[in-house]
């Protein structure tokens, strides 16, 4: 059957970016050092030890969600040409969909870089266009974490992949903000040497 995943690194004290996001630093403050950030080292030090959990993100799904600012950086009007953080070989090999707002704040033209649709019309749209896409397969939200974050408070989640490291940030963009008390059930979980894996259902 299919699910509606999402897959989130956060600190310990639940933060999924620190403060002071910039398009040069777009996790912010975390201590790392711009796209070399302490969040999401994980995956770039150590591939192979978590290599189920990277392949798992980027590759299960049959089609992906996103928030415009994990496309690209881009705040307030587009105002150039952009394909997106990941040029012409994007690690989404399925289709993606990007949350976008109204028409000054997403790309000209038909609203597509690298064929990557702009959904204007809410959550519930994307999701149902992903659904389409995916078929029978799972559909991702891939983030951020204000992305997750309104599809928790709407119900609209089945499980939630986190991807816990062992640092405190103290202020930034947190998982959970904003979403209603939620029931959950641990499924699985895994320590790594520098990430604990874990993998809840939501069930209310």
């Amino acid at each position: 059957m299919s699910r509606v995943t999402c897959h989130q690194s956060t600190s310990a004290d639940g933060y999924a970016a620190g403060p002071n996001q910039t398009e040069e630093r777009p996790f912010g403050d975390d201590g790392g050092d711009g796209w070399g950030n302490r969040l999401h080292a994980w995956m770039f030090d150590n591939p192979e030890e978590n290599r189920a959990e990277i392949d798992q993100g980027t590759t299960a799904a049959r089609a992906y969600i996103m928030g415009r600012s994990m496309f690209g950086p881009v705040r307030g009007e587009w105002d150039r040409q952009w394909k997106g953080w990941w040029g012409d070989d994007p690690p989404f090999h399925a289709p993606a969909f990007v949350l976008a707002y109204p028409p000054s704040a997403r790309p000209a033209a038909d609203g597509r870089r690298h064929h990557v649709p702009f959904v204007t019309d809410g959550i519930e749209s994307a999701l149902a266009q992903a659904r389409e896409a995916a078929g029978d397969g799972d559909v991702s939200i891939e983030g951020g974490a204000s992305t997750i974050n309104q599809y928790l408070a709407a119900g609209l989640i089945d499980e939630l992949r986190q991807h816990i490291v062992p640092l405190t940030l103290g202020a930034g963009t947190r998982l959970f903000d904003g979403v209603p008390p939620l029931n959950l059930e641990q499924v699985d979980s895994r320590a790594a040497s520098s990430v604990t894996h874990v993998t809840y259902r939501v069930l209310s």
